[in-house]
């Protein structure tokens, strides 16, 4: 069986290095470039199964090469890694045809299986060392069935023993066909019930606003929550996973 060729576009060489390093024990053939034309240059030459590129370049935006590689080469899968994410280069990437959006710094776990899920999107199967590394970010439906007392329009709540609320979405009823999911948390520390406090960006372009079952005094954010979408493939929906995004306190009205 050929290798799979990955193409890096990254300025700064300790993550290029590393995903050659991390890729290439796994039997990639991984080759490295830190600007954006080079990377255009060799798509042009050389047939490529997926580009990694950074956004912030130091010659042009990491967008554009997205956009010239879905030309070039419209079979190349990519993935968009970033320290600096937006919705803006999200919502872009999605449109452009980018698989997965990605905020740096990453685990080498990580990295591996957006590499496994590019490469076997039908037979992905995820591994339990990962899935260890987001457990306390998701949860299985499993536990919530006898505690979560509200569920509407894919958004739950439940009670925490601490007398706060967790509040999340079930991610099966927002993942369209296995494309990007992007999760846009307000910046507000309150919420009302009734009124949005946190936006999806779906792969068919479009933002949804999730809408508060509750109202309070956000105590916690979940901040992994887009890293953790990786994990939510559409292979592994049927684990039924669901993940919640605000921890709030105090309780004062749920919604009906």
């Amino acid at each position: 069986m050929e290798k799979q060729r990955i193409l890096v576009l990254d300025d700064d060489p300790i993550v290029g290095l590393s995903c050659k390093r991390i890729l290439g024990a796994e039997g990639y053939l991984v080759s490295i470039v830190t600007r954006g034309e080079d990377a255009i240059k060799r798509i042009s030459n050389e047939e490529f199964d997926l580009l990694i590129s950074d956004v912030r370049l130091p010659d042009i935006y990491g967008i554009e090469v997205l956009q010239e590689t879905k030309t070039i080469q419209p079979k190349t899968d990519v993935v968009i890694i970033t320290g600096y994410p937006t919705l803006e280069d999200a919502k872009e990437s999605i449109r452009l045809g980018a698989l997965e959006y990605l905020e740096k710094p990453f685990t080498p776990d990580f990295m591996l299986n957006v590499a496994k899920r590019v490469f076997d999107k039908r037979g992905w199967i995820l591994r339990k060392a990962f899935i260890d590394q987001f457990k306390e970010y998701i949860t299985p439906i499993s536990d919530l069935d006898e505690k979560t007392i509200f569920y509407k329009d894919g958004v739950w709540a439940r009670p925490l023993r601490d007398g706060s609320w967790e509040i999340g979405f079930d991610v099966r009823y927002w993942f369209l066909a296995g494309q990007l999911l992007y999760v846009d948390l307000f910046k507000e520390m309150d919420i009302t019930a009734g009124k949005p406090f946190a936006r999806l960006l779906s792969g068919d372009g479009q933002i949804r606003e999730l809408k508060a079952p509750v109202s309070g005094h956000i105590r916690e954010n979940n901040i992994k929550v887009n890293d953790t979408m990786c994990v939510l493939a559409k292979d592994c929906l049927s684990e039924s996973w669901l993940m919640w995004l605000v921890r709030v306190a105090p309780l004062l009205k749920a919604q009906a």
